[in-house]
C-alpha cells in the first residue's frame, strides 16, 4: 500500500531503527514509547487489522510471537516479564492500520494500563 507507513518502512523507503528483520516480519523502535523497551513487530505483508486475518495467516502470527520472545531476550526484557499487545481498529486504540504488535517491557507494566 504506497500510503502506509509501516509499509514504506518494511520496504526501506523510510528510516527507522530496526532491531530484527527477516523475509516475513520487520520490528523496529516506536517512536514514542510507552515503555523502556517498545517495539513495534510488522508483518511485511500489508494486513490492515487482526479483523482481516484469514486462516492462512496462522503461521504468520505464530512467528510474530517467536519474534517477541527472541527480541525479548536479545533486549534482556525476558526474564522480568514483557507485554505484547494488538490494537484493533479506531476504539481498540489502532492508529496506524496496517496490523502490528507492540512489544513491551522494562518496567512494571500494570493492568489496566495506565
Amino acid at each position: 500500500m504506497s500510503d502506509c507507513i509501516f509499509c514504506k518502512i518494511a520496504n526501506h523507503e523510510m528510516d527507522s531503527d530496526i532491531v530484527y528483520e527477516d523475509g516475513k516480519v520487520i520490528a523496529f523502535r516506536d517512536l514514542e514509547p510507552q515503555a523502556p523497551v517498545h517495539i513495534l513487530i510488522v508483518p511485511k505483508e500489508h494486513i490492515a487489522t487482526t479483523l482481516d486475518l484469514t486462516e492462512k495467516d496462522n503461521e504468520l502470527i505464530g512467528h510474530i510471537y517467536q519474534v517477541a520472545s527472541e527480541i525479548a531476550e536479545e533486549e534482556d526484557i525476558a526474564e522480568d516479564g514483557f507485554r505484547v499487545v494488538n490494537n484493533c481498529n479506531e476504539s481498540g486504540g489502532q492508529t496506524v492500520f496496517h496490523l502490528h504488535f507492540h512489544l513491551l517491557g522494562g518496567r512494571n507494566l500494570q493492568w489496566p494500563p495506565g
